[in-house]
């Protein structure tokens, strides 16, 4: 047998070892790619914490490294009567968590949208004292915390609680005990799991009235030596909203006060704002008119390269803040399963995640991956 031509044997070397690169390169997700930046998280819904949704999940293990359940783990559905909390679905989540090496995040221990009406009221339906309520936010707290000791990494304690201008919503739990409402459940949470990460989480911190609130609220908090880690920036963002520079300002002035950021709930919309308002209030809900569902079959070209320019400019400002920021979690995986497909109009057909509807990676992917690794 004669021996290969040394050009030709160095040829197929070079040919072998440039596929062996390519395959690494088209395995590489985003969690392998901002490893050493922030973890990389996806909200669960019920189908995938079943283990039903098989395509979705194949996603979930290539890109994500943290999980958060979309609803399950809320008060309302954990805890829908006083003498009853259902396990099962949380539990599920969790496990799957821990088994896959994720980080961990429980999604929502107080918070007044999703809260089951027993919370606040008596047996004929008159509000309960300040006493009683501060007795059943600390048996909630206390028990589903303590359920998931040592196995969930983090929570948000409090969810949604100022309003734009840094004032105080007016929930039942402010209505009822006023703002020691916010200390008490972080000591609740504490004193159930002390070794958790416990957060405040919140839409629209970009604005600066909201800013200058949670800035305090987490300064109070650490001076009276109430244990919190870190702030969610909720990010259910648009084509025109926030501006770079005000959700950058917000960022910063968290970060300074020696907590976290956590990027939460990020998805973009594309499609015409149907109310004025750019929060998540569930209870915003307008009229559904065909001329607020204009793309049912996709979004046209233009705006479809728009949407992964925008994506883009939000990772650029992630990976330039990576020292401050912990975790940047997409509510949901792919198109055809986001919240923003009903809300607020139902019926529309929207676009706001990294993953079409056909589970395939949008261009945007391959770029967020591309600039981590370039980024030091």
């Amino acid at each position: 047998m004669k021996r290969m031509k040394k050009p030709i044997l160095m040829l197929i070397v070079a040919m072998v070892a440039s596929a062996c690169t390519t395959q690494k390169s088209a395995d590489e997700g985003l969690k392998d790619a901002l490893e050493d930046k922030f973890y990389i998280g996806a909200a669960l819904n019920g189908p995938q914490i079943l283990g039903d949704d098989t395509a979705s999940l194949k996603i979930l293990h290539k890109h994500f490294n943290s999980i958060v359940a979309e609803n399950v783990m809320k008060s309302g559905p954990i805890h829908p009567r006083e003498d009853e909390y259902r396990f099962d679905l949380p539990d599920k989540f969790v496990e799957f968590g821990n088994e896959n090496d994720m980080y961990i995040v429980g999604h929502c221990l107080i918070w007044h949208s999703q809260a089951p009406r027993w919370f606040f009221t008596d047996d004929e339906g008159n509000d309960v004292s300040k006493e009683v309520l501060i007795e059943r936010m600390k048996t909630h707290i206390s028990t589903v915390v303590g359920r998931y000791k040592g196995k969930v990494d983090a929570w948000d304690v409090v969810n949604e609680a100022f309003e734009d201008d840094g004032s105080w919503r007016s929930t039942r739990f402010y209505e009822i005990i006023g703002e020691e409402y916010m200390e008490l459940a972080f000591k609740f949470a504490h004193e159930a799991d002390p070794d958790a990460e416990f957060l405040y989480n919140d839409y629209s911190m970009f604005h600066q009235g909201r800013r200058e609130a949670v800035v305090k609220l987490v300064n109070d908090l650490k001076e009276k030596g109430i244990q919190i880690d870190g702030v969610g920036m909720q990010a259910h963002y648009g084509m025109d909203y926030p501006s770079i520079e005000d959700f950058e300002k917000s960022i910063v002035a968290f970060a300074e006060t020696g907590v976290d950021v956590h990027i939460t709930e990020l998805d973009i919309d594309a499609l015409p704002r149907a109310t004025r308002r750019m929060g998540a209030e569930i209870s915003d809900r307008a009229e559904y008119q065909r001329s607020l569902n204009p793309y049912p079959d996709g979004l046209p070209d233009s705006l479809d390269i728009a949407l992964n320019e925008r994506y883009m400019d939000f990772f650029d400002l992630f990976l330039k803040h990576h020292d401050k920021i912990k975790r940047v979690t997409l509510w949901g995986i792919t198109d055809h399963q986001s919240w923003k497909n009903n809300w607020p109009v139902r019926g529309r057909t929207n676009y706001p995640l990294l993953f079409d509807r056909n589970y395939e990676a949008k261009p945007v992917v391959k770029k967020i991956i591309e600039t981590a690794k370039e980024t030091p």
